[in-house]
């Protein structure tokens, strides 16, 4: 059945970026909108660098290093929004929310339970590897090996 979905759902994002319309806009929302305020973060970041590196190295009064990370960011907010609904990803992303509502999280008290377990093996393990370096370094220093 999935590969009945990826073939009918074989558009090229090329051809996705220049619609407009939102692919099954009822289904997978969390993810996608996680997705897509991750790529205009990104995306964000980006241009806000590029603005900065640009004003730094152009003249005063020069307006490129507005408009050249304006375009930027427009055109980054703009593929963000039609990548999380081109259909090949926004299926995908569907079935990861679909997945992820399967999971049976653990309860409060187990989640401290266990990360208390992993920092006290954490700590242990440190603490080893750090006494067996300390006993290495002393060995070679009897014999001479190191300075």
């Amino acid at each position: 059945m999935s590969r009945d979905i990826a073939q009918a759902n074989n558009s090229p994002l090329i051809s996705e970026l220049f619609q407009a319309s939102v692919y099954k806009p009822t289904q997978g929302r969390i993810v996608r909108q996680a997705t897509a305020l991750a790529i205009w973060v990104i995306v964000g970041l980006g241009a806000w660098q590029l603005n900065s590196t640009m004003k730094s190295m152009m003249t005063a009064g020069s307006y490129w290093p507005t408009v050249v990370p304006g375009v930027v960011l427009v055109s980054g907010l703009w593929f963000g929004f039609r990548l999380v609904n081109w259909p090949r990803f926004a299926d995908f992303l569907i079935a990861v929310e679909a997945e992820m509502n399967k999971v049976s999280w653990p309860s409060k008290d187990e989640l401290i339970r266990a990360s208390i377990v992993v920092i006290f093996t954490i700590f242990f393990l440190a603490t080893t590897l750090f006494l067996f370096d300390v006993l290495w370094q002393w060995f070679f220093n009897v014999l001479g090996v190191t300075s």
